[in-house]
């Protein structure tokens, strides 16, 4: 275990036109078994992480494409205590901990030194 609290890499998030059609192909061509947040489906796992499908139409911020952008989330501990062992190191934290109760977790984001952003929760 790392003193940030850092466990794993949890989820890579990706950009999705029509999620129908994305989950179909997660589930039936590549038979991933499906992943649980709570009680809510959230995308489909391998190995330990999740591949989390992002809908476009929900406000994605990136869209379907060949080149690299998907969302890396590492899971830690607690995040709120991460995030102040973050910006002691002089860490830019680019959204702060926010708390997601019926989900039972707290998401957080900062800025790697190339300011490609990170999220942790």
């Amino acid at each position: 275990m790392n003193t940030l609290g850092f466990q794993r890499l949890k989820v890579i998030a990706l950009a999705v036109e029509d999620l129908a059609r994305a989950e179909r192909f997660y589930r039936d061509t590549l038979d991933l078994a499906p992943a649980f947040e709570g009680e809510r489906q959230v995308g489909y796992t391998l190995g330990n992480v999740i591949v989390m499908l992002k809908p476009v139409a929900d406000g994605w911020y990136a869209r379907p494409s060949a080149q690299l952008n998907p969302r890396m989330t590492f899971a830690t501990e607690h995040a709120p205590q991460t995030e102040r062992e973050l910006a002691a190191r002089g860490v830019t934290i680019s959204d702060p901990v926010q708390a997601y109760p019926q989900e039972g977790f707290y998401v957080g984001g900062f800025l790697d030194s190339e300011g490609n952003k990170i999220w942790f929760c």
